[in-house]
């Protein structure tokens, strides 16, 4: 493949999809109503003991944000996934995310072979992942090397420690390295800010090398202003002090940002279109060229239709989802109803057995 040149984007008005992964309690919400500097997503925090067991499953949802840096108009995509994590059996969670990065690059094939196209189509392929890890100060959990591992040939995956000011800097740094000697055990192909030593200038060597330093970025958001020296700061405040999100010694918060809105956005596109697509792209066409170990053609109005069904079948399973909930709750419903008339019943037994006494009493 050609060398990617990573700087030069300035291009008037560039579509960027970001995804965000991570259980709740990471950071993940903060972070992009932070980036955004708008309340993209909400904070929900269900406190009904009574639903604590059930087990809500994920929910992806995609949210559209006009953004501008550096005079560019960037139209932002945030990919949103409450409720991972959240479940003992993350399976299904799992499987969910990377369905939905396969049926962008199914619906992107369609178009792509069909004879006359569609003027109006959008490219939803996700370009970057931001995997929240818990910041607990331990090392990666199994849950988060099967993630990174499964997705990163569908997306490039970049580790993320949320809410980092909940460790001091020493643990920080020793967490980092923990992290990312995981990563490279487990041999996890994430997004390491790559480069070309005899193709890239020094200035685009240099900045990949201090971002892959960097890597995971540990950063902080706060959606509040305070004033410092004068001055409008995004900050959390604590009895200890406070923890500025733009201030690097702070956080990696800008330098997160730039490399994704800016130093790195066209560089995320095109290893998505040229590497990680076309990865997909060649599998899916192998598998339906030679399926039953014989050769057949494939029908562009067949590729066409791909992504209708698996669309189909994945609002199949949400249907069969549902009615399982709506199950559960009824059963739910029964059993409470059932206990208040069997109390209903006591206490009518305790009146009456009350009643009874009274009218016995010689006083």
């Amino acid at each position: 493949m050609a060398p990617i040149r990573r700087r030069g984007n300035k291009i008037k008005g560039v579509q960027l999809t970001v995804m965000t992964v991570g259980a709740s309690g990471t950071g993940r919400t903060t972070f992009v109503n932070t980036l955004c500097e708008a309340d993209v997503l909400s904070h929900k925090y269900s406190d009904d003991a009574s639903t604590a067991h059930s087990e809500a499953g994920i929910k992806i949802k995609a949210h559209n944000v006009d953004l501008e840096e550096e005079g560019v108009r960037i139209q932002l995509t945030i990919v949103d996934t409450p409720g991972f994590g959240d479940n003992i059996d993350n399976e299904f969670a799992f499987q969910e995310i990377t369905n939905y990065l396969e049926r962008q690059y199914d619906d992107i094939l369609a178009e792509q072979s069909r004879i006359k196209r569609n003027p109006r189509f959008k490219d939803s392929r996700v370009h970057a992942l931001l995997y929240f890890i818990p910041p607990d100060g331990h090392s990666l959990r199994e849950m988060d090397i099967s993630l990174m591992r499964r997705l990163s040939p569908r997306v490039n995956v970049i580790p993320v420690i949320g809410r980092a000011d909940s460790l001091t800097k020493s643990e920080l740094k020793a967490f980092k390295r923990r992290i990312m000697e995981d990563i490279e055990h487990y041999d996890i192909p994430i997004y390491n800010f790559p480069y070309d030593v005899e193709e890239d200038d020094e200035e685009t060597i240099e900045e990949n090398t201090e971002l892959r330093n960097t890597l995971p970025f540990a950063i902080i958001g706060s959606e509040e202003e305070i004033e410092i020296d004068g001055e409008p700061v995004r900050a959390r405040v604590y009895p200890w002090g406070v923890a500025e999100v733009d201030n690097p010694q702070h956080s990696d918060f800008s330098r997160l940002r730039g490399a994704l809105l800016n130093s790195h956005l066209n560089d995320l596109k095109v290893l998505t279109e040229d590497v990680l697509y076309e990865t997909y792209r060649t599998e899916k066409l192998s598998r339906g060229a030679y399926s039953d170990n014989r050769e057949s053609t494939i029908l562009p109005e067949e590729l066409a239709t791909q992504s209708v069904r698996l669309k189909e079948e994945q609002l199949r399973r949400e249907e069969e989802k549902l009615r399982e909930i709506e199950m559960r709750v009824q059963r739910e419903i029964m059993e409470r109803r059932q206990e208040l008339l069997a109390k209903e019943e006591a206490l009518r037994h305790l009146e009456s057995r009350l009643a009874s006494q009274g009218q016995n009493s010689p006083y």
